[in-house]
């Protein structure tokens, strides 16, 4: 099921699973994911893009070796919020995931990814990356940043969550 609130995709992922996060492009797909716990995004690889069924089988694989319970996608949205092609084919490679029999019953929302590929382009030039290794990694440690904001969201939907309990 795809969830546009961060909430309810939280709601659907069972506990002590690790989630994946994806930097979507027209070439390559960044895959990134995160431990049992939620709390750390680690970049693990950049699926180059070919033909819808070979990169959903690619995913499938990632998803079943590494037991992920959900995916959060990066939705390239524009500078002032609004939604363009990018997106819409975002969520059009979603919809068509969730046709998949091996990923139905996996939930999905989006995180915005405005700049997270200027981040990790920065975090790598600070690391004094070069220039092949950048276009080596940049994808999937861009995946690894849609995927920790998504994190730190539902570290704090929990929070709010666990403060709530108990009151009346």
């Amino acid at each position: 099921m795809i969830h546009e609130d961060t909430g309810a995709f939280l709601d659907a992922l069972p506990p002590m699973q690790a989630i994946a996060g994806l930097d979507f492009g027209t070439r390559t797909i960044g895959v990134a994911v995160s431990d049992t716990l939620l709390s750390v995004a680690s970049p693990l690889e950049t699926i180059r893009r070919r033909k819808f069924g070979q990169d959903a089988e690619r995913l499938e694989a990632i998803l079943a070796e590494r037991r992920i319970a959900g995916l959060v996608l990066g939705l390239p949205r524009n500078m002032d919020g609004s939604e363009g092609p990018r997106c819409q084919s975002t969520r059009a490679f979603a919809r068509n995931l969730m046709q998949r029999p091996a990923l139905a019953g996996v939930p999905i929302t989006f995180w915005d990814e405005r700049l997270s590929t200027v981040a990790a382009e920065r975090a790598l030039l600070e690391a004094d990356t070069s220039r092949k290794r950048r276009a080596e990694v940049i994808d999937h440690v861009a995946a690894a940043y849609i995927l920790q904001g998504a994190l730190d969201r539902i570290r704090v939907l929990r929070a709010g969550r666990s403060n709530t309990e108990g009151t009346v």
